[in-house]
């Protein structure tokens, strides 16, 4: 997309400003189907930064999520005015044939730019 959705991005600055993460959002980008709940960024990456800490092998990643100096509600990425550029997305899947991938869901920063469509849920397959 090249003009970012005006009401996909009022969106991102709505979870951003409330710190909510109970907004499902599945996505079209290019080559896959996404969908899970929209977080803050500030949630996202702290949860992210946990996660490689949990691993002996990933561990010094986490820093790069995870500041050393607490992250200032309504900072740099997420201050007032400023127009969000990136969805996140927690219990996340990508949307592959009957199943999602990971199966337990994951964590995905994805570009608005990107974005070719998009909608409200979290959309689940069935065997029935």
């Amino acid at each position: 997309m090249s003009k970012p959705d005006e009401l996909l991005v009022a969106l991102a600055a709505m979870v951003e400003s409330e710190q909510s993460n109970q907004m499902s959002l599945t996505v079209v980008v290019p080559g896959a189907v996404i969908t899970g709940r929209l977080a803050p960024e500030a949630v996202w990456r702290q949860r992210v930064a946990e996660v490689l800490d949990a691993s002996e092998s990933l561990k010094p990643f986490s820093s790069v999520f995870a500041p050393v100096r607490p992250r200032v509600p309504h900072g740099p990425s997420t201050r007032q005015g400023a127009r969000p550029n990136h969805l996140h997305l927690h219990l996340a899947r990508i949307l592959q044939g009957s199943f999602g991938l990971p199966n337990a869901g994951g964590m995905y920063r994805i570009s608005i730019e990107s974005i070719s469509s998009w909608t409200i849920g979290d959309l689940s397959y069935s065997d029935q």
